[in-house]
């Protein structure tokens, strides 16, 4: 008998067991999982998704979600939020395309030191002056937005089209295809991240801001550097945009902020900082473009017939979805931890009660 209840014990602990570790793989790999899901649902079921054409397409078109999602995602790691992105990447459209009689290559220029510079101060009123996150690019939201109709004077700006601008809107900047310029921005992030002391200290502020600061770590300078990247990517972004549509619009970008954050989240990255992965982000972003992207296949087939509009709803039902679920991955992670009772508290004068982990 006491063998047979030994095997059962062994047993239901391998179970257990794998069952944990199951759960821990869908946890981190659950975005690259369901990207691999969708991407052998498309080959089986149209005939030209598995296409290059059709990779190259998708890849191209969320170039400008991708550096913005980079950019978001250091922000993120670091307990913070970045709600100008959109506007940010409107205004540098305009500022590329009043630039564009230069050459693309000072439009670049131009349009990447607006974004710097609105990083910049993003970062100084975030650390220096103390104003949460949340109301500091929620402000900047709306001041670049309306620089961007004063710079365009409420209407659109056209870019003095060249060969280079023509290549720009074909997905190709200076003979280089945007996929490849994207992965080596996500490669060039990852190695910041995990193989230099800004990454580390990115990470540890998002952690426990005043346990870095009792450290000795400079806050508030890293806090300045992941909001000045932020601003950066958005206004290369802004450039990506004004070459899609040869205008500089400052009503283009609406929402890209929350797909940038819906990205960033579904990749794996804490809301709450202290956690994150820059390739997560990169898959959360293709995961967001293969969604519309098999959709758009499906209106081909006449199924089902959803335009432009509803894609902000399915973003905003997306993110929702993978909030609450990272919410509760959450919860139940502290409560392993023992950092949180999963139930009634207990008697502490029971003699059964235990300290629980500081």
């Amino acid at each position: 008998m006491a063998d047979i209840s030994t095997t059962k014990a062994s047993r239901s602990s391998r179970l257990a067991s794998g069952w944990t570790r199951g759960k821990s793989i869908l946890q981190r790999q659950g975005a690259l999982i369901a990207l691999i899901v969708l991407v052998l649902f498309g080959a089986l079921r149209y005939d030209n998704f598995f296409s290059t054409y059709n990779f190259l397409t998708v890849i191209s078109y969320n170039t400008t979600f991708g550096l913005i999602a980079l950019g978001m995602t250091f922000v993120m790691m670091t307990g913070g939020i970045d709600l100008s992105v959109g506007s940010l990447a409107a205004l540098c459209s305009v500022v590329a395309a009043l630039a564009s009689p230069f050459g693309l290559l000072a439009a670049i220029g131009a349009a990447a030191l607006a974004g710097l510079i609105v990083g910049l101060f993003n970062g100084w009123v975030i650390a220096w002056l103390r104003i949460p996150p949340f109301l500091a690019t929620l402000a900047m939201l709306l001041a670049a937005r309306g620089m961007a109709l004063v710079l365009a004077k409420d209407a659109t700006v056209s870019v003095n089209a060249t060969a280079d601008w023509a290549g720009l809107s074909q997905g190709v900047l200076f003979g280089i295809p945007l996929p490849i310029i994207l992965l080596l921005a996500y490669a060039i992030g990852s190695i910041v991240l995990n193989f230099t002391r800004f990454g580390r200290h990115v990470l540890a502020v998002g952690g426990n801001e005043e346990a870095a600061r009792l450290m000795g770590l400079p806050v508030e300078r890293i806090k300045l550097a992941v909001y000045a990247i932020s601003g950066l990517l958005a206004g290369l972004a802004g450039v990506l945009l004004a070459g899609q549509t040869f205008t500089g619009s400052p009503n283009e970008a609406v929402g890209w902020e929350l797909t940038a954050i819906a990205a960033v989240v579904v990749g794996g990255t804490l809301l709450t900082g202290g956690m994150g992965s820059v390739w997560g982000s990169l898959v959360g972003v293709l995961l967001l473009g293969l969604v519309f992207n098999i959709l758009n296949f499906e209106n081909g087939f006449g199924f089902i017939s959803l335009g432009v509009s509803w894609q902000s709803v399915i973003r905003g039902v997306f993110l929702l979805i993978v909030v609450l679920l990272q919410s509760r991955l959450t919860r139940a992670k502290k409560v392993r931890l023992g950092q949180e009772p999963s139930g009634p508290k207990e008697n502490k004068s029971s003699p059964n009660w235990k300290r629980g982990p500081h």
